[in-house]
């Protein structure tokens, strides 16, 4: 027969799994790079920019527009790999703590 509050427990003990997960995506650092390194952007595992590197050679004003391009690909490109290490570190706390779940996706959570 199905146990109701062993299932809660092991919801509650999740919960706690996944905020401590979410606690320690401030250590998780991604750096990408944009123009062959020419400029470069550090993100945290909340989605925070930590560090714009650009290469002295590109900070010319008639080169404004190509800068901007690939500081936004650079930003685009780190938070999209911090948010996949942020996923991976969600899903490796709470593995096997619950039933799978169709649809019930922790990882969503943060």
């Amino acid at each position: 027969m199905f146990d109701m509050m062993k299932m809660l427990g092991k919801v509650q003990e999740a919960q706690k799994k996944v905020k401590e997960a979410q606690e320690r995506l401030k250590d998780i650092e991604v750096t990408a790079e944009a123009g062959a390194g020419m400029v470069k952007a550090t993100v945290n595992g909340k989605k925070q920019l930590l560090n714009l590197d650009i290469d002295k050679d590109l900070i010319k004003p008639e080169e404004s527009e190509m800068l901007n391009d690939l500081i936004v690909a650079a930003v685009n490109k780190a938070l999209e790999e911090a948010e996949q290490k942020a996923k991976e570190e969600i899903k490796k706390s709470t593995e096997g703590m619950l039933p799978n779940i169709p649809g019930m996706d922790l990882g969503s959570l943060f």
